[in-house]
Parts: structure tokens; C-alpha cells; sequence
């Protein structure tokens, strides 16, 4: 049946839990579209198909059991950021060589405790820095879907570029990713899936490879709202481990999703009406707007005024943060250790010569620089104040709204290779445009495919919510899922 790779993650744990087919079918029918695809798609780094046989196995024996975990022999994708115990872990930079954990991040964790199976890691940019999964170590991701009547090849978005494609490539179930400016969103519009990045604090950070410590958070990429629920609901957890972990309970997210949303308040910021964003991104999400008022919903203008400072300052404050994470990379531990060195000096200066990329090697230029003695009251701090405006500005548009509409990215997946994006490092920052915001001020984000623009690739909405109302944020993107009714996929060529 290799229809098995088609189902969303709901049907696939239903079909498992009454004995449709087994963990072992679904897992060797994912390895087999992967060892198909994989090699034009390159969504994968690495494979771990031993691994998800042995788990497969184990699961198979708890299900005739009785005892099924919530994601009992569930076949999941783990972007290469999350520290995997005795599976290699690169963050898809050659500074970490061949590093092999000996530990397992939280998420990961909390995954293979509800029964998972892991069929290996996902490419992602290099230390999560990048918007089109160019920046990888081990190569670009091609995106799954192409325009048509072209045969370019199209970024999938980053940096979870791999996350993204290998959900809309039917490469697995559903895959862990990550968002520090747009990251989970950015991809998911880019492939046509849904991706959710819930509050600051929500999903444990332990075992993830840092980038910017105060904006990054975990999340999934998944085929449907519902798949997104049911993922995010095992990815988060209190954790001792991560100072920055909320102690709080976890809501049923699930039970949000095909909720009534009568009566709630849609937030429309003009701010995000940007000049010169095409036409269609403007249309869709007029249309959106209209979907939910025919479910209920009152449309609420707002303002967020420090709108136009939320790319300045977050290339300020996440270079910085990354600036001081990356200065344990000195080749003296783990990972890329330079040869032919002559002293000390030498080995850190030639080891992260050689074992960072040009955009990391970039940003953390950049990051240094706003941390020197003579620049930082200048930039980092200035850009602290402006984040909590930022910040602010949520906070008062809340008190007129529930949540927040908008779209999730100024335009749909671009080619590989953009030149203008690959000479100007300004024109590929510009695509989080519309998601960092939600990073500065560490609030849930949503992005949802909501249709297809006139080359037919997909677009998305993106719903903000308030800090810790993943809830209405979930019910909000069920009723637009519904009203889009997107079930659309890319055309195999792969």
C-alpha cells in the first residue's frame, strides 16, 4: 500500500491503533518513497532506517498489546537542529563534523516516549540562518512543487526548508521544526503545509542547537491544522533543563481545532500592507478575511506601528545572540578541528574559517559588531527598546482583538539560485518580513495554505495569536483550512 505515505498523521495513528496496517508497513513504505525521492528532493542528510524498523517493531508488539502511546508507530522527520542520541547532529554545518550526541533533546524525547518512529534528519540553512535552505552544508532542498510550465528548480523556504519538503513530498508523517524569525512559517507557505510556532517558552529548547537563544522555539510542519494539534501537543513540555520553559499546564490543543470561532475578533493590521507585495497575496488575504466573517468572526482594524522596525531590529538582536552561542565552535572539543595549525591562535581562527558558511560567517560579523564597546548602546540596546515596542504594540491591538490576520509571506517560492536575493542579503532577509514580529514579542504564529498563485504554487495565511492561546489559534486556522479547502499537491517528478 504505498498510499500509506498520503495519509495525515490523525489517519495514520486511527489506522495503526485498530489494526489497518502496521508500523512496520507504514515505516518501509516511507523508506521507500524516500530512497525513491530523496536523492532530487534532498530533504534528507541523513537516514536512520534501522533505527525506525527497530521502533516500528516495538511499537507493533505495544499496539497487539493494547498499550499505544499517542503517537504509537507514527514514522516523523527530525530537523537536523535536535540533539538525537547516537545519531549525528549537525545543525547542517561542517563545524560540527561528525558530531554524535550523547544525549537527546527534550522534544525528540518527549516524541519517542508517545511511541514515534524516527526515519532520520532533515536538511535545514546552516545553524538555522537562512530563508531558502541554500545555506546547508550538505546542499539545498529542492522544493517539491514547481510553477507551471517550468522546470526550475524552487526553494522550499528556510530554514526548515527540509521539514517543509519532506511533509509535502509525502517523505514522512510529519517532521519537528524550528522558528526564529519565520522559520516553521515561512516553509510551510512555501510548500503548502501547515506549520505552527507556539509561544516563547511552550516547547523546551534542551538538545536544540542554538541559534538566537531569546527568539528560537520548536514546532511541527504537518499536512492538516488537526496533524499540527495533535504534534504539538507531544513537542511541548515544562522542562528543568531550559531556564526559559514555562511551567504551565498544556491544554488539549486537539480539542481547538473545529471549534466555532462566532464572535471573535479578527485584528487587520495596515501596517502590513506593504508597497510593492503582488497583487494576489493582497487578494488572498481579503479572502481570508471574508472566510472568516462568513464563519462568525467581526474584522477589527489595528495598528502596530513599530511594524517597520521588526526587520532592523531583529538582524540586530539574533546576530547578536548568535554571536555569543557560535563562540563555542573553536574546533578545540568536538567537531571541525583545522589541520596544519601552528598555535592556538591559529587552530580557532582556521578551524571557523573553514567550518562556518558565508551567512553564518555573516551574521555573526554582524552580531559582533553590534556587541563591541563602541556600537552597543547604539544598536543592541537601542534595538531592545524598539523589541519591547514591538512587543507593546501586540499587547494594545489585543485588547481590541483576539487574534491577528495576515499573510505569511510577501510571495510564493522563489527559484534556487535567486540572483538578486544571493547579491543582496537585504532582498532574501526581506521574506520574514510578515513573521518576525511574532518571534520579538514570543507569541504563537500560524501559517496555513490558503490557495495558489497564478504560477500555481501555494500561499498561506498566518494567524497571530495572543501569548499562550495556541487554542484560538488553532480554531481560527481549522475554519480557514475548511473555507480554503487546499488539498492540492505537487505533481510527482521526483
Amino acid at each position: 500500500m504505498s498510499d500509506l505515505t498520503k495519509l495525515t498523521l490523525k489517519a495514520a495513528v486511527d489506522g495503526l491503533k485498530s489494526k489497518q496496517f502496521s508500523s512496520g508497513e507504514l515505516t518501509e513504505a516511507f523508506i521507500g518513497a524516500i530512497e525513491a525521492g530523496n536523492p532530487k528532493i534532498n530533504a534528507y542528510v541523513l537516514t536512520t532506517f534501522d533505527k525506525a524498523r527497530e521502533q516500528a517493531a516495538d511499537s507493533d508488539k505495544r499496539i497487539a498489546s493494547g498499550e499505544a502511546r499517542a503517537l504509537e508507530g507514527a514514522p516523523l522527520g527530525i530537523k537536523d537542529l535536535y540533539a538525537t542520541k547516537g545519531v549525528r547532529t549537525t545543525a547542517c554545518s561542517k563545524i560540527l563534523g561528525n558530531f554524535i550526541p550523547p544525549y537527546e533533546s527534550t522534544v525528540t524525547q518527549n516524541l519517542w516516549d508517545q511511541g514515534a518512529v524516527m526515519l532520520g534528519k532533515l536538511n535545514m540553512d546552516e545553524f538555522a540562518m537562512g530563508s531558502s535552505n541554500e545555506t546547508s552544508y550538505w546542499g539545498a532542498v529542492v522544493n517539491p512543487w514547481k510553477a507551471s510550465g517550468s522546470d526550475a528548480e524552487l526553494t522550499p523556504g528556510g530554514s526548515s526548508g527540509g521539514s517543509a519538503a519532506a511533509v509535502a513530498a509525502d517523505f514522512c508523517l510529519a517532521a519537528t521544526a524550528s522558528d526564529t524569525g519565520g522559520s516553521i512559517r515561512q516553509p510551510a507557505a512555501f510548500t503548502g503545509t501547515v506549520g505552527i510556532k507556539p509561544t516563547y517558552g511552550r516547547a523546551s529548547r534542551f538538545g536544540m542547537v542554538a541559534f538566537a537563544s531569546s527568539l528560537d522555539q520548536a514546532g511541527p510542519i504537518t499536512k492538516t491544522v488537526e496533524d499540527s494539534a495533535i504534534l504539538l501537543q507531544s513537542m511541548c513540555s515544562h522542562d528543568p533543563k531550559d531556564s526559559t520553559s514555562l511551567n504551565i499546564e498544556l491544554p488539549d490543543f486537539a480539542s481547538f481545532v473545529g471549534k466555532s470561532v462566532k464572535g471573535l475578533r479578527i485584528g487587520i493590521p495596515d501596517e502590513y500592507r506593504l508597497d510593492g507585495i503582488p497583487a494576489e497575496i493582497d487578494a488572498l488575504w481579503e479572502q481570508g478575511i471574508k472566510w472568516l466573517q462568513d464563519a462568525g468572526a467581526e474584522i477589527v482594524k489595528i495598528s502596530l506601528p513599530h511594524t517597520k522596525y521588526a526587520l532592523p531590529t531583529y538582524y540586530i538582536v539574533a546576530p547578536a545572540e548568535a554571536s555569543s552561542n557560535l563562540a563555542r565552535y573553536d574546533g578545540m572539543r568536538f567537531g571541525h578541528r583545522a589541520e596544519d595549525v601552528t598555535g592556538l591562535t591559529d587552530t580557532y581562527e582556521l578551524s571557523r574559517s573553514e567550518g562556518f558558511g558565508k551567512e553564518v560567517k555573516r551574521r555573526i560579523m554582524i552580531g559582533t559588531y553590534v556587541l563591541s564597546a563602541g556600537f552597543y548602546d547604539a544598536y543592541y540596546v537601542k534595538a531592545l527598546k524598539v523589541r519591547r515596542r514591538i512587543a507593546e504594540d501586540f499587547t494594545n491591538a489585543f485588547n481590541a482583538c483576539d487574534v491577528i490576520l495576515t499573510p505569511a509571506t510577501p510571495s510564493s517560492a522563489f527559484a534556487l539560485g535567486d540572483t538578486a536575493k544571493a547579491a543582496d542579503p537585504v532582498q532574501m532577509y526581506l521574506n520574514d518580513v510578515f513573521t518576525v514580529t511574532t518571534n520579538l514579542a514570543g507569541l504563537p504564529g500560524m501559517s496555513v495554505p490558503a490557495g495558489l498563485d497564478s504560477k500555481g504554487l501555494p500561499l498561506g495565511l498566518q494567524v497571530i495569536g495572543k501569548a499562550l492561546d495556541e487554542g484560538t489559534v488553532l480554531s481560527i486556522a481549522s475554519v480557514l483550512e475548511q473555507a480554503a479547502g487546499f488539498t492540492q499537491k505537487p505533481s510527482k517528478w521526483w
